[in-house]
């Protein structure tokens, strides 16, 4: 076969394997609407009738903006709740990770453990994790917080030990061949070569945190989301949008500040 025609192949192979994908994907779209019985005509022209409700109702007002402070307390609020389990979280994770890590671990058993734990605590969304601490904790602020931090622990462990593995591998092999203990290897090869991406990891969770906070207070009653849920139950629709212009604001000044903490650092 020469050259010009194995090629043609690979492209008609390419192609095939395109077309199917684009069938299959198209196929499970049209059988999950005929099941859900999803009406497109509905949806689409409910579209510009949903624009033009919200440009009429959910706007804030004279009356929403006396309800200012009331939010940027809560803001502040959900802010200073998803730092605090960031912080908690990664230093959790951080022992998690040595541990779990091949290059770093004690034991074979204790790198399962370790990684089996993150996989549960990743693989669980933050959500169901309020759900689930709600029957036991109740509707406050600390039933958040830990739903944030074992969520976290979760991302932060995964992340962390890919860390590592990749970045202290050279150190640490270094450190064991010249006699080193294993805590002088994690003080002084490990820590030192994985600081700059544990850092910029740990400014990435805090700008998903403050994400699944406002969810998160929703259910616990807590926070920035259970004052959009108040107000939007109550029918108060401008100061509901006042509350969603404040989470768009205060998400974006994060990820603004974090993105320009991360050029930085690394």
């Amino acid at each position: 076969m020469s050259r010009d025609s194995a090629v043609r192949d690979m492209f008609r192979r390419r192609n095939l394997v395109a077309a199917a994908s684009l069938a299959l994907v198209a196929a499970l779209t049209l059988g999950s609407s005929a099941l859900t019985q999803f009406d497109w005509p509905a949806c689409l022209t409910s579209v510009p009738k949903a624009f033009a409700w919200m440009a009429a109702n959910f706007v804030p007002n004279a009356r929403a903006l006396r309800n200012a402070p009331n939010v940027a307390q809560k803001l502040a609020e959900t802010v200073l709740v998803s730092i605090m389990a960031t912080m908690l979280a990664a230093v959790a994770a951080f022992a998690v990770a040595i541990l779990g890590s091949r290059t770093t671990r004690l034991h074979p058993a204790i790198s399962i453990l370790a990684r089996l734990l993150a996989s549960l605590c990743r693989n669980i969304p933050v959500v169901a994790w309020a759900m689930i601490l709600l029957l036991s904790f109740g509707q406050n602020v600390l039933t958040g917080l830990l739903a944030l931090f074992i969520g976290t622990l979760g991302y932060l462990t995964r992340a962390f030990t890919e860390v590592v593995d990749e970045a202290a591998k050279s150190p640490v092999e270094a450190l064991t061949a010249s006699g080193a203990t294993w805590l002088q290897t994690v003080a002084q090869g490990v820590i030192p070569s994985i600081l700059p991406q544990t850092a910029s990891w740990m400014l990435y969770m805090v700008e998903t945190n403050i994400r699944d906070a406002t969810l998160v207070g929703i259910l616990t009653g807590t926070g920035v989301g259970f004052l959009f849920d108040l107000y939007y139950k109550s029918m108060n629709y401008p100061s509901a949008a006042l509350v969603v212009l404040g989470i768009i604001l205060l998400v974006v000044t994060i990820e603004t500040a974090s993105n320009a903490l991360r050029r930085v650092i690394l």
